[in-house]
């Protein structure tokens, strides 16, 4: 049992140079020797089995006298990761961390074994243990179990960060993000609002009729969105293969094959900039129905996030770092020309109309050197609104009625066919959602696709490829349909007051450390 005490630290794995920066861990290695000299495993199975939570223990019990405690309370279980001890001696007090909070359990030599009191003598921050007993109030109204039996569950061999109420370094806790949940809960709560989200949404579709299907993560041609794919290889086939940037052209596929009502939720993979709105690999959610329109698709978005916000923190208003955002039904509905003449005083009606005019007018503006080469009208129109509307945009607010240069793959209005029956929603000056009702013309949807290779062709990354099975599938027929897609990050971001879209994704992608020295 004391193989581990007796070796040399640089047969523990631990070179002579390290010895000063590990210290703490070579007291821990001792301690975990010692254990083991007891005849105790310090990394046992699972033979310890907790039957109940800390949220479930104050539920039962925080309302109730020491007295009626006493009497109603049964023998319980609880495990989890110590971050606190009170050592008096001969007992003390272990605070304990499990998946929902915080419980704490007296310890007292009388009520132990002598193997298990000298457990607790050797215990540390981090370990985790079971404590039996049952449950009491202290002396100052503290809930706590008091300990018939104490068992060693894992010893951790090296310390949580000193303060245990933050880990302050940000990129530390991106990095090491284990480390972030166990000391910093209100990291822990925003990741249990995240899947309380995904599932309310899931819920929420199942409940109106949509079916949740999977669809290629790897794809012989990226399509369904604008944007520049990862690319990999298939070796035995020997062909490239993309990851996705999007699910949209399999799940219309789908429409065509029979299916009404079909949604999405999964990663989507851009070879794009990392900033706090943007990460390589994200989560979205599309759906599509069957004899919609992007109206519908208004009113499912304003339902479904109201409706969660209501059901997350029981209002409909809520903060957002400087804001104060009001989800209150009907949300703010404003077209790209009526949002642009509302925010951009000195431009008028027939300006927007003058594409000549319209690229005048941003060259005499900061954000000139983002113009396009060779850019279209819409994408010159669109300049604009990114630049000086949507960081205006603070409540949700649709904005519709985007040019068709911008949106190959959306229907285009009949009285107006230089716009599509689009709209994005925007909070906080972040886009959130993108809809529109369907292209179900092949002949249309295949002279747009070719107007995207020529843009592909003079050097454009992000241009969508041709694909012509899709074509073939519309040639088969699609009903009429809209489809929508809603950036789930984001909206995560939104609705936790997280600043950045790193603080909502448990393992996002970093630069390497040796770039950030």
């Amino acid at each position: 049992m004391n193989e581990i005490k007796n070796k040399k630290p640089q047969e523990q794995g631990i070179e002579p140079a390290e010895h000063q920066k590990f210290d703490e861990r070579l007291v821990r290695i001792e301690k975990m020797g010692k254990i083991r000299e007891q005849g105790i495993a310090p990394y046992p199975r699972a033979d310890f089995k907790p039957n109940i939570s800390s949220t479930k223990l104050i539920e039962m019990f925080n309302h109730l006298t020491g007295e009626h405690i006493e009497k109603e309370s049964a023998v319980y279980r609880y495990a989890g990761r110590i971050v606190m001890v009170r050592d008096f001696g001969k007992g003390g007090f272990l605070l304990l961390a499990d998946q929902e909070g915080r419980f704490q359990s007296f310890i007292s030599k009388q009520d132990l074994t002598e193997q298990e009191f000298f457990v607790y003598k050797h215990l540390d921050i981090g370990d985790f243990v079971g404590v039996e007993g049952k449950c009491f109030k202290t002396r100052t109204g503290d809930l706590a179990i008091h300990a018939k039996k104490l068992v060693l569950m894992t010893k951790a061999l090296k310390p949580l960060p000193e303060k245990f109420h933050g880990l302050t370094d940000v990129e530390a806790r991106y990095r090491q993000r284990y480390l972030d949940l166990i000391v910093n809960p209100e990291s822990k709560e925003v990741f249990k609002k995240r899947s309380l989200m995904v599932n309310y949404i899931r819920n929420y579709l199942a409940d109106k009729g949509f079916l949740e299907v999977e669809t290629p993560m790897m794809q012989p041609i990226p399509g369904g969105a604008v944007a520049k794919p990862f690319i990999t290889h298939h070796n035995a086939l020997d062909m490239d293969l993309y990851m996705r940037i999007a699910p949209e052209l399999y799940l219309k596929r789908l429409l065509v094959g029979g299916f009404e009502k079909v949604f999405e939720l999964n990663r989507n993979f851009r070879n794009e900039g990392i900033s706090t709105f943007h990460n390589p690999e994200f989560t979205m959610m599309e759906v599509y129905m069957a004899y919609g329109t992007y109206e519908n698709h208004i009113e499912l978005v304003e339902d479904l996030v109201t409706s969660m916000v209501n059901k997350l923190y029981g209002t409909d208003s809520i903060k957002y770092q400087e804001h104060q955002l009001s989800f209150q039904r009907p949300w703010a509905k404003m077209t790209v020309h009526e949002s642009i003449l509302k925010n951009c005083p000195s431009l008028n009606e027939d300006v927007l109309k003058d594409k000549d005019a319209v690229i005048k007018y941003i060259k005499t503006k900061h954000y000139a050197d983002l113009l396009p080469k060779d850019p279209n009208f819409g994408e010159a129109i669109m300049l604009i609104f990114d630049e000086e509307v949507q960081p205006k945009i603070v409540n949700p607010t649709f904005v519709t009625h985007y040019p068709v240069e911008i949106s190959p793959l959306a229907r285009r209005f009949d009285d107006n066919p230089g716009l599509t029956e689009r709209f994005e929603l925007f909070i906080a000056g972040k886009e959130v959602a993108n809809a529109f009702t369907e292209l179900n013309d092949p002949i249309d949807q295949k002279g747009r696709f070719m107007e995207q290779v020529m843009k592909k062709d003079k050097g454009d990354e992000e241009a969508h490829h041709y694909d012509e099975d899709f074509i073939n599938a519309l040639e088969h027929g699609m009903p009429p349909a809209a489809g929508l897609g809603i950036g789930i990050d984001r909206l995560v971001m939104l609705l936790t007051d997280s600043p950045s879209i790193r603080d909502v994704i448990l393992f996002p992608v970093l630069r390497p450390k040796k770039d950030e020295q």
